[in-house]
C-alpha cells in the first residue's frame, strides 16, 4: 500500500496546525497565571522604556514609537524606501493620524 504525497502533506500540515494551537493555548493560560508579566509592563512604563527592536537597518524601524514624519525621507524628500524592514511594518498610529482632525 502506498501511501499519496499529498496525504502526507495534509498530515503534516495538520499536525503543525495542533502543534501550533497548543503553543497558543500554552502562552494565554501561563499569561494569565504570570504576576511577573504585570510586573515588568509597570516596570516598562515607569522607565519609559521604548518598543522592541524587531530591526536592526533604520532608526525609524529600530524603534517605530519614536519615529517622526521625515525619519523614512532623510537623504531626499521624494527617496524610495531602500530598506526592506520600513515595508514590512506600518507607520505608529501617531504618525497616521498626523494631520487628520
Amino acid at each position: 500500500m502506498t501511501v499519496r504525497k499529498s496525504t502526507v502533506f495534509i498530515a503534516f500540515v495538520a499536525a503543525e496546525l495542533l502543534v501550533l494551537i497548543a503553543i497558543a493555548v500554552h502562552a494565554f493560560v501561563v499569561v494569565g497565571r504570570d504576576s511577573r508579566l504585570a510586573e515588568q509592563r509597570a516596570m516598562v512604563k515607569r522607565l519609559s522604556l521604548t518598543d522592541l527592536a524587531l530591526f536592526t537597518d533604520a532608526r525609524y524601524t529600530r524603534h517605530p514609537s519614536m519615529a517622526d514624519l521625515h525619519s523614512p525621507f532623510q537623504d531626499y524628500p521624494l527617496s524610495f524606501e531602500h530598506f526592506p524592514s520600513g515595508s514590512l511594518m506600518a507607520p505608529p498610529p501617531h504618525v497616521r493620524t498626523y494631520g487628520r482632525h
